[in-house]
């Protein structure tokens, strides 16, 4: 039983190996972060569920550290606030919430990054939307064959599988993959 999901894991893993287009995007996310913090910008980071625990995760690692001792690096968990996700989705909608938070933080230059499994998330949609209205470049992590989102962002990194916690599972890797070489190339500088 145990092992079945060991070889899930494994299988997807593989399979993204072999895929030179997927491990392209995410050589692609990490240089648009890198200028991002070489221009004096920040990141913005959303998503729902684990997706927003993810979010948060990133953000941390960047304000506090990955790998290395540095300088902390602006970063902004759009899901940590819970007065503003609560009001807001009271008095107005759910699917405007990152939106809201994006027109409030963002500046032309800075880059968001929206986590959704499904690719159909409204949250995530209408702040890709916001953003690239704002100049900020928008990544997003997906599953399920991209969904709704997909060919909105800037770049999309869609994780080939249709099995949730799988997806989750290598967009938790790219987050890390991102950190660490982030992390790398900021401070050869």
């Amino acid at each position: 039983m145990v092992e079945r999901y060991f070889k899930e894991s494994a299988r997807l893993y593989s399979s993204i190996l072999t895929n030179t287009d997927f491990l392209r995007r995410i050589t692609e996310a990490v240089e648009l972060v890198v200028m991002c913090y070489e221009s004096g910008k920040k990141l913005l980071v959303a998503g729902n569920g684990g997706s927003a625990a993810d979010a948060q995760h990133f953000a941390a690692e960047f304000v506090g550290r990955y790998k290395r001792e540095r300088k902390a690096y602006p970063a902004i968990a759009l899901t940590t606030d819970t007065s503003i996700l609560t009001a807001w989705s009271n008095d107005y909608e759910f699917a405007s919430v990152f939106a809201r938070q994006i027109e409030a933080h963002a500046q032309s230059g800075d880059v968001f990054i929206g986590i959704s499994t499904s690719g159909n998330s409204k949250n995530v949609t209408q702040a890709v939307e916001k953003a690239k209205a704002m100049g900020v470049k928008t990544i997003c992590l997906l599953g399920k064959g991209g969904g709704e989102v997909m060919n909105r962002a800037d770049l999309s990194i869609v994780v080939p599988s249709d099995n949730t916690p799988r997806i989750q599972e290598v967009h938790t890797t790219i987050l890390h993959i991102i950190s660490e070489e982030v992390e790398q190339k900021l401070s050869r500088v």
